[in-house]
């Protein structure tokens, strides 16, 4: 059952993103920027208010740099569909199981990022979890 509302367009838009943001970090990469994406929608805090769908997540103003290059607007591939299903039935792996950030720093990861700490590393992506007080909702959406 999916932890979000999605429709075939929802899955092929998650899907592109999933791709072009982490196709480098293999499956399991790809799988934790999915849950990055699904878990703004259900935390409902920080800068993720009032996000209820994958389109509003993927097109919030500077959330994803992704969706400002060409690979970006590819067709989704079946590959990548079946892991954003993945995501939207609410599959959740550490690093990403509370993040809500992630980003590819050029070096080493900054114990801090928008003022929550880093949970760990995965190949090139730092992820980051809020902290209780910032956003509670995230460790009780699932």
């Amino acid at each position: 059952m999916a932890v979000v509302k999605a429709t075939t367009s929802d899955i092929a838009l998650l899907a592109r993103l999933l791709r072009a943001e982490g196709e480098g970090e293999g499956v399991q990469g790809m799988l934790l920027i999915g849950n990055v994406g699904i878990n703004r929608i259900r935390a409902n805090c920080s800068d993720f208010k009032g996000l209820r769908t994958i389109p509003q997540m993927i097109y919030q103003p500077h959330a994803f740099e992704a969706t400002q290059k060409g690979y970006f607007y590819q067709r989704a591939r079946e590959s990548e569909k079946r892991l954003a299903r993945r995501s939207v039935r609410g599959e959740r792996s550490w690093p990403a199981k509370y993040s809500l950030w992630y980003f590819r720093p050029p070096q080493k990861c900054p114990s801090t990022w928008y003022k929550q700490p880093l949970v760990a590393r995965y190949k090139l992506h730092c992820f980051y979890q809020p902290k209780a007080e910032t956003c509670e909702n995230i460790y009780n959406t699932f």
